[in-house]
């Protein structure tokens, strides 16, 4: 599964030049080998035998069985990235987004009062667009501070 996702990560960059998204028979040729991929996983990882059992509910699925009810349950959320070229192929970017917040939680704990939260929360926000848009972030809080913010460009 790793391998086609990079081939498919691998066929969408090379496209993005050109279009913003897949042809659709290529498209479908990736979903195909996907469906085989899933299809062999659960031939490879038997759901668990119901066997006599005096608990109560289900028994547990392996980690491996799971991971592949999210991969066929949420198949079309995995495969985004080839529909529309705008969604990234991972969620890297958000998670660098989030991070600054949960090292300040890890070092002090807690935010003094809701303000600082909240003003705290705006400018890691402004810092991060201004990133995103390629703006030098030092320039971007200067000219913030002088009554000239940054925009991005839509």
């Amino acid at each position: 599964m790793v391998d086609l996702l990079v081939e498919i990560k691998a066929a969408v960059e090379k496209r993005k030049k050109d279009a913003d998204k897949l042809n659709p028979e290529e498209t479908k040729g990736f979903e195909q080998r996907y469906n085989r991929i899933i299809e062999k996983g659960y031939l490879e990882n038997p759901p668990p035998e119901e066997g006599e059992t005096k608990k109560r509910g289900s028994k547990k699925q392996s980690k491996a069985r799971n991971l592949l009810d999210r991969l066929s349950t949420h198949q079309s959320e995995v495969l985004a990235f080839i529909y529309d070229f705008q969604i990234p192929f991972d969620n890297n970017l958000a998670e660098r987004d989030i991070r600054m917040m949960k090292v300040k939680q890890k070092i002090s704990g807690v935010f003094r009062s809701d303000q600082g939260a909240k003003m705290f929360c705006r400018i890691r926000g402004y810092i991060s667009t201004a990133r995103k848009n390629s703006a030098p972030v030092f320039d971007a809080i200067k000219e913030a501070l002088k009554g000239n913010p940054f925009v991005p460009q839509v």
